[in-house]
């Protein structure tokens, strides 16, 4: 049975944990969706991942619902949501509402994930109005990497805070289904994971959020450069992956490959 937003609200309620990893192809979204992971995120991350840009900034909607839609395809027992790249919402509300339907009509994906509160909230209302349901990020918002001054942990200040945990509840009050929390310290991941009725979904936000989530890459060991410090590899599949071209490489190279075996007959 497909994943949906009420069961999510539901393992909040129960205090069952769940989590959510990205996914940006229909093949790895065929494994994920075998190994019964309900959500999955096909984030603007693949903007590094798979288009190997130094950042979000430069994925397109074109691009994403490429990905999308591979992903729905490959995953359909998975609550799939899509993330509204950088201004694809930004300019105003009628940008919002039209990349989120181009979303859920071309994609197929069954929600759409927005960074940051501010305007972010009353367009989180209108999307919301219209069926269209909402995940809300806040924190180390990858879009907001410029004014940030770099990837930095948010929320240490009161002040800063304060601000994350306002918007989270003005954000639930709006209408979102679950919030994703960014690089924050553990002890504001927990306070506003206890203030919302609806779940907290940590990346670098400690263990008190109601879900996890990670980026494929790094779960699998497949990130060849930095890897955060809130990232656990539980494979190293980059090492793999470089073994076997290699010996792909040799055996070309020496003859032993392809062998009888391998080779088709005339009759």
């Amino acid at each position: 049975m497909t994943t949906s937003i009420r069961d999510l609200r539901k393992w909040k309620s129960e205090g069952k944990k769940f989590t959510m990893l990205t996914a940006y192809d229909y093949t790895t979204a065929r494994w994920l969706d075998r190994a019964s992971i309900p959500v999955l995120l096909v984030g603007d991350s693949l903007g590094m991942t798979m288009l190997g840009y130094p950042d979000t900034l430069s994925v397109t909607m074109d691009d994403m619902i490429r990905h999308a839609g591979a992903v729905v395809r490959g995953a359909p027992n998975a609550l799939v949501i899509g993330d509204l790249p950088f201004m694809a919402y930004h300019a105003s509300a009628e940008d919002a509402i039209r990349n989120a339907g181009r979303f859920l009509q071309e994609a197929r994906v069954q929600a759409v994930k927005m960074e940051g509160g501010g305007r972010v909230i009353e367009y989180t209302r209108q999307l919301a109005a219209m069926g269209i349901p909402v995940m809300a990020h806040l924190g180390l918002t990858p879009t907001f990497v410029n004014q940030f001054g770099g990837y930095r942990v948010q929320g240490r200040s009161d002040e800063a805070a304060e601000q994350i945990l306002n918007d989270a509840k003005a954000l639930e009050e709006a209408g979102v289904f679950a919030v994703v929390l960014e690089g924050i310290p553990s002890t504001l991941g927990e306070r506003v994971t206890k203030a919302l009725a609806i779940p907290t979904i940590g990346i670098g936000a400690g263990p008190h959020c109601d879900a996890q989530v990670l980026v494929i890459q790094d779960v699998l060991g497949l990130t060849p450069d930095h890897v955060a410090k809130f990232v656990r590899q539980y494979a190293k599949l980059g090492d793999a992956i470089e073994a076997a071209a290699r010996q792909f490489d040799q055996d070309v190279r020496d003859g032993a490959f392809p062998t009888p075996e391998h080779e088709y007959s005339a009759r």
